[in-house]
């Protein structure tokens, strides 16, 4: 299976990860689970760290980079065909941040796991529900 996590997926799996369901949890656990990360995801937990939305233990710039390190993660490459799709997908979805992930999930055919009631309403690509 292969697994793309959405910011708040990717932050729980490091940070706490009984907030995941436990499918969510059992998949990306499994030695067979391919996870992949969009660096949109990375810029999108900066930001909110920047907002104070969501607190780091460390510097965010230094905590993303360790926790890239540590974490068992492929980087899905903001390519130019991500950039088309996230534009022709759900024009009214108004977050950029989860239209860049929705468009990686589909250029690179994986599983979105998200806890986000939006992105698992529009159902535009394979879904995981988070929780």
């Amino acid at each position: 299976m292969k697994l793309l996590l959405d910011t708040h997926v990717w932050l729980w799996t490091l940070t706490d990860p009984d907030r995941l369901g436990r499918r969510a949890r059992a998949a990306v656990a499994r030695a067979t689970t391919e996870l992949w990360l969009s660096p949109i995801s990375v810029w999108e937990l900066l930001v909110l760290a920047e907002r104070g939305r969501v607190k780091l233990d460390d510097e965010p710039g230094r905590w993303a980079r360790e926790a890239l390190e540590r974490s068992p993660v492929r980087e899905a490459t903001l390519t130019s065909e991500v950039a088309i799709q996230s534009r022709e997908i759900a024009p009214s979805h108004g977050d950029p941040a989860d239209r860049f992930i929705m468009a990686t999930a589909l250029v690179y055919e994986l599983t979105l796991v998200t806890a986000d009631e939006a992105l698992l309403d529009l159902g535009l690509c394979p879904l995981l529900p988070g929780r």
